[in-house]
């Protein structure tokens, strides 16, 4: 509870203690100034700030809002006890009092909320420890440079990505992927910022600047996210705007036009008092908070829920837009396979194996592709640059270079097809690098990736969840697609795809259903930036992915567990349900309220029901969003 709550909580209780006593105490004479003046006091220890709020808006003119309403209803009520001389100021103290109650807790409930997703997102590390003269000195993570060594004891949180140099130990990355299990790690390993090292000491050196660095890049995710608005978040301020002053001029027509019907047609008294206590208890009805609130809370609690399950979403619109989705598009490498590959197989070699992986190491140097760091591991030396010359990288075909003056190719068929050379096909499943050498075929290299052990869990989890429709599109060859495809249970798959291919296929994907579908592309890559921008909805592969891919994405999965974007759909429905449940029971409840009001059914206690408490329990809905580990 912070210094405001307190303070507020202290004025209610101050506030309710007087007004007990003012109402028990059988000194208090039962009319006259004297007693206005003391019930004054109450009134004004528990409402002066929405007084204050409601002058302030009626002098800037944005008079339509719940202090001026509240304003508005406490004071006519004190006017009409003064009226009919029945002092009787009990009610409107005791609305003014309740709203305040129902602040308080609305207050209360958001920063819980908030706390709780700061406490999930406390990732933030305040130092990094640098080794300066044989000892540790603690310095800003902002004043590391890239290539520096840091060092991390063990219950420190890692500050900035880097590799780790020397040491072993297990980390915690629960604060990131939302996974309790330990990830062990030795020297040679990537490690991101973010992880607790749970056991032994590390040195990394840096690979980013603590401002590009993991951590960093959530933190920001996060803190930005409740600035993208989502439709239903649009409509309910539209709404308000549009209802707030529809209901103050319903309130000032209940209260003057049945009168003047009364007196001019029907020859009637006009019972004014009545009637403007039915106004009055038609605005307490009439506040919107319960909307205005609960909403934006529901998405903000929905986004704190999928942070601490390991999955960023980067605004509640996207939140409405992954509830929707019927269609998932992946991409294979990295997103359904590990991204790992391994030589298994030398064929049709017209040199020694180590001769013709030692042509594509070279030849490939220059490439990040995983398929280029494979044919480098297996190579297993230190690759000298100075011996490659002429490197020309062909998309979606393959590498042409010098290497020792002899022309290496590197790539699939059609590569060879473009320099006029026949290829070998192989019978092996994976994928084929051949190799010409100055224009001659010399073998082909096979290289298999490996398939993620959750994807094909995954995908069945997707159907199971709504998904209608799941479609692989890659580069790699027909047969190697078409066997992963059947091992996963993927229903459409399109191979031998370049990057603009695959921006074509979703586009073609897209014009193919229909508008209330909406369809998701899962990618890591670079070259799958362009599709996570064009797709309804772009998920990236958050701990291995792309820059690239993570920037232009809407919702980042930070472990790259394909498991994860079905729990994202269940957490963005589950987020969107309790929405449409506060808008139909705020809006319901409200109308039926403001009927009851208008006949005189409804009293200013039930008033105080539809507005205080249709708050609470909105508010209270909207916080169970944060709840979705068992989802």
């Amino acid at each position: 509870m912070n210094k405001k709550q307190r303070t507020m909580l202290i004025r209610i209780v101050i506030a309710a203690v007087l007004l007990i006593a003012l109402n028990v105490l059988p000194v208090i004479p039962e009319n006259g100034w004297i007693r206005f003046i003391l019930y004054l006091i109450p009134y004004f220890v528990i409402g002066y700030d929405i007084l204050l709020k409601a002058f302030k808006g009626i002098k800037n003119r944005q008079v339509f809002d719940e202090s001026f309403l509240m304003a508005v209803a406490t004071v006519g009520a004190i006017a009409l006890a003064l009226y009919d001389k029945s002092g009787d100021y009990t009610e409107a103290i005791a609305v003014m009092l309740f709203y305040q109650v129902g602040e308080w807790f609305q207050s209360y409930a958001v920063g819980k909320s908030r706390r709780n997703i700061s406490e999930l997102m406390d990732i933030r590390p305040d130092y990094a420890n640098v080794e300066r003269d044989g000892s540790l000195e603690r310095v800003d993570p902002d004043e590391v440079e890239i290539g520096s060594v840091i060092v991390v004891q063990p219950g420190e949180k890692v500050p900035i990505d880097g590799v780790i140099v020397e040491g072993s130990s297990t980390l915690n990355t629960s604060a990131l992927t939302g996974e309790s299990l330990p990830r062990d790690t030795k020297a040679g390993d990537e490690i991101i910022s973010g992880c607790i090292n749970m056991t032994g000491v590390l040195k990394v050196q840096t690979t980013r600047e603590f401002g590009e660095s993991t951590v960093s890049r959530i933190l920001d995710l996060v803190e930005n996210a409740s600035s993208r608005k989502s439709r239903s978040e649009d409509f309910i301020s539209k709404f308000a705007r549009v209802y707030t002053p529809a209901v103050c001029y319903a309130a000032l027509a209940l209260a003057f036009l049945p009168p003047l019907v009364r007196l001019l047609f029907l020859g009637l008294p006009a019972d004014w008092g009545t009637w403007i206590y039915r106004a009055l208890t038609f605005l307490v009805i009439s506040c919107p908070c319960a909307l205005v609130i609960s909403i934006p809370l529901s998405f903000f609690a929905g986004i704190g829920g999928a942070s601490n399950a390991g999955v960023l979403v980067k605004g509640s619109n996207y939140l409405e837009t992954l509830s929707q989705t019927k269609i998932v598009v992946f991409d294979k490498t990295g997103t359904l396979t590990q991204g790992v590959f391994e030589v298994n197989g030398i064929h049709h070699n017209e040199l020694e194996d180590a001769k013709l992986v030692e042509y594509a190491a070279l030849a490939e140097s220059a490439s990040s592709h995983p398929i280029s760091r494979s044919l480098q591991k297996a190579y297993g030396k230190p690759i000298d640059r100075s011996r490659v010359t002429d490197i020309q990288e062909i998309s979606g075909n393959g590498v042409i270079a010098k290497v020792d003056g002899v022309e290496v190719a590197a790539g699939n068929d059609k590569l060879m097809e473009r320099l006029g050379v026949s290829p070998i096909h192989c019978h092996c499943v994976g994928t084929i690098i051949h190799m010409a050498l100055d224009g001659k075929y010399a073998g082909h290299i096979v290289i298999s990736d490996v398939v993620k052990p959750h994807a094909a869990e995954a995908v069945r989890a997707l159907k199971a969840s709504g998904v209608r429709r799941t479609v692989m599109l890659t580069g790699d060859a027909r047969k190697v697609a078409e066997q992963v495809a059947g091992e996963l249970g993927i229903d459409e798959v399109y191979s031998e795809l370049l990057p603009a291919d695959k921006v074509e296929k979703v586009e073609e994907l897209l014009k193919g259903r229909s508008e209330k579908e909406k369809l998701a592309f899962v990618g890591d890559g670079i070259n799958d930036a362009p599709v996570l921008g064009r797709a309804d909805i772009g998920i990236a592969m958050g701990a291995m992915g792309s820059d690239a891919a993570i920037e232009a994405a809407d919702v980042v999965l930070m472990d790259d567990d394909p498991m994860k974007i079905a729990k994202a759909i269940r957490i963005s429905r589950k987020c969107l349900r309790i929405v449409y449940q506060n808008i139909f029971f705020a809006i319901g409840i409200k109308l039926i309220c403001l009927a009851l009001g208008a006949v005189g059914i409804a009293n200013m206690w039930l008033a105080i029901f539809a507005d205080v408490g249709v708050m609470i329990l909105a508010v209270l809905n909207a916080i169970r969003a944060l709840f979705v580990k068992k989802l």
